[in-house]
């Protein structure tokens, strides 16, 4: 029975050995990959990003009436374009022109009681030189001439204020632009404390984009100009492009004339507009979009998108070793450039990364780095 037991275990050790050099063979016999491979290098790239902006015309006024009263003609209609000083509104004026009327009267009496109130002094002043009348009958005289005179400017003041409202019955625009909803329609009353204005009149020959910009983009923002002061730097940088909702460009470059003074202190962010021109009105206020803004930054490592590998929310990339054995290492980028990722951490120049057939090797897979063609 010993001697059985002997030989059954003789025959599995040398099994397992046949079986240990048949799988080492096999081993040896894969091919190992070749691949394409990418040196790494330092080069000049131009960079895009893009922020979600809200569009408002150069001007937004609401236009609004001064005086109270029953509105008596639009001058008109929704959606229409108008230029500064034309009229939209009229509200019925009887009233302001009786009561500018009645101070015109009252004007004209002040001024009959001052021009008395002139000959009395003229005639008191040689009689009270000549001691024929008193200084005191003077000294009124001269008194009632002064009270006339102030009722003189009063009633001026009066019939300026009149003049003042008649005008205030005749709406002009206060700007050019275009004519928003008007909810009012002839024969309703209309006075300064309505909820709602008359109008809203529109100057969007200009666009303003704002939008909001990260501490961190903002730094890189600031960095990558030309320029020594913030000014400068909006001065000389590239202009900007607005990207409208459906995905298109719009047809005329913006610049970034303004930055905020200070960061959100609950965002931690900053807010920037940039303007650009409207010759077609195709903008409106209320209108969203993205300012994408490009900058030419030197010294960057670029990696082609294609190279990279997402998950969990992380990039990724085959980084080779010197015995050419591939590790994924992770990379923080900083942006694109057209098909390629700007990288600031992960990987540096002179390394080398695995550019395509990523799919068919795995972590510690040796390749051979395919020749240059």
């Amino acid at each position: 029975m010993p001697a059985l037991l002997a030989s059954f275990m003789t025959w599995i050790v040398l099994n397992a050995c046949q079986s240990g050099k048949a799988n080492e063979g096999a081993a040896q016999s894969m091919p190992v990959p070749e691949l394409p491979v990418l040196t790494l290098d330092t080069t000049t790239a131009l960079t895009s990003r893009e922020y979600a902006a809200n569009l408002e015309g150069r001007e937004n006024v609401d236009v609004r009436t001064q005086v109270e009263g029953y509105l008596e003609k639009v001058f008109v209609e929704e959606g229409s374009f108008v230029t500064a000083g034309q009229p939209l509104f009229k509200i019925n004026d009887r009233s302001y022109q009786a009561q500018l009327e009645k101070d015109q009267a009252s004007l004209r009496a002040m001024q009959s009681a001052e021009a008395n109130a002139a000959l009395e002094v003229d005639k008191m002043k040689p009689l009270a030189d000549n001691k024929v009348v008193s200084d005191i009958q003077l000294k009124t005289a001269q008194t009632n001439l002064q009270t006339a005179s102030a009722n003189v400017a009063q009633a001026k003041a009066a019939v300026a204020a009149a003049q003042v409202n008649m005008g205030f019955t005749l709406i002009k625009a206060p700007v050019s632009g275009y004519i928003g909803r008007i909810p009012k329609r002839v024969g309703n009353l209309v006075n300064s404390s309505d909820a709602a204005p008359l109008t809203t009149l529109s100057d969007i020959s200009k666009i303003y984009a704002y939008f909001s910009m990260s501490e961190n983009d903002f730094i890189r923002f600031s960095k990558g100009a030309a320029g020594s002061t913030l000014q400068q730097q909006l001065l000389r940088m590239r202009p900007v492009t607005l990207v409208l909702s459906n995905g298109d460009d719009f047809s005329e470059n913006g610049r970034i004339e303004m930055v905020d003074g200070q960061f959100n202190r609950t965002t931690a962010a900053i807010s920037l507009r940039a303007t650009f021109p409207n010759p077609a009105s195709v903008l409106r206020s209320g209108n969203t979009g993205k300012v994408r803004i490009e900058q030419l930054n030197a010294g960057v490592v670029l990696i082609p998108q294609s190279a990279t590998m997402e998950m969990q929310d992380k990039l990724f990339v085959y980084q080779l070793t010197d015995s050419n054995t591939v590790k994924r290492q992770p990379i923080v980028t900083a942006g694109t450039s057209k098909d390629q990722f700007i990288v600031v951490d992960g990987v540096k120049t002179g390394d080398r990364i695995v550019t395509a057939g990523m799919e068919t090797i795995t972590e510690g897979a040796v390749i051979k780095p395919a020749a240059k063609k």
